[in-house]
């Protein structure tokens, strides 16, 4: 069963080889949805699009540039004609204690997962109100949930607990516009982000706090996204979807 069949969707950070946004492209492709990937770097973005298959593109954006969402969005508009779903997957992380962290840190961290957020959604929106249906997807983490998590700051839990808010905000004010809003939190997924910055100390100590007994895969994340991308979801907005195999259990 293909359950994005005949549906467009943009995902926000998608090019990374092995990250949460190219994992979430090639499963909403084989449930049927022509897909986009945004990112920063051309090639690779283009790249991660064309290993999805030929009915999907890659556009360079920076989400942290209302302009380039707004001009992205124009884009993908006047190739697909509409835009059904939004996956604000982009954002970074910086490992910082709280006294290091400075204005310069703050504002990266922020104006990317937060701000890029909000950007994005705001380009999305009015067509989605206009043909009154549409979902939004935000990644959060569970570093939002638990004050820090393996490798965020500060700032980065700051970020990600400031998406849930706005994932809330969005599912009520967007909710008559036939628009839903919801948000996952991962826990910790092997990425390239997390890729060799493990030491097998540190690594044996984070699954003992997780039930599953393992770190989580991109397709863990993906397959949460495909559920709140789909009409599988249709009476579930402003929530948030643990997928951290049982570490936040409480």
């Amino acid at each position: 069963m293909n359950l994005l069949e005949g549906q467009v969707a943009v995902i926000t950070g998608g090019a990374s080889p092995r990250g949460l946004g190219k994992a979430t492209g090639k499963l909403f492709a084989a449930h049927g949805a022509r897909v986009v990937l945004l990112d920063l770097d051309e090639m690779e973005t283009k790249q991660a699009a064309a290993d999805l298959g030929a009915d999907h593109f890659g556009l360079v954006c920076d989400v942290t540039s209302k302009d380039d969402c707004d001009h992205a969005v124009e884009k993908i508009l006047a190739h697909f004609g509409q835009i059904d779903i939004l996956v604000n997957n982009a954002g970074i992380t910086q490992p910082l204690k709280i006294m290091d962290i400075n204005r310069e840190n703050y504002d990266a961290v922020l104006d990317v997962s937060l701000l890029g957020t909000l950007n994005m959604s705001q380009a999305v929106i009015p067509h989605m109100r206009s043909r009154q249906k549409g979902k939004l997807v935000n990644m959060s983490s569970v570093s939002a949930q638990r004050g820090g998590g393996v490798f965020g700051g500060a700032h980065y839990s700051a970020a990600k607990a400031g998406v849930l808010g706005l994932t809330k905000a969005m599912a009520r004010e967007l909710a008559s516009d036939g628009i839903r809003s919801n948000a996952i939190c991962p826990g910790f997924i092997a990425t390239d982000i997390t890729a060799g910055k493990l030491t097998a100390q540190m690594k044996e100590q984070i699954l003992a706090g997780i039930p599953l007994g393992r770190a989580g895969e991109a397709i863990d994340v993906a397959g949460c996204a495909l559920f709140l991308a789909s009409d599988l979801s249709a009476y579930v907005t402003g929530a948030e979807l643990d997928v951290n195999g049982g570490s936040l259990i409480h």
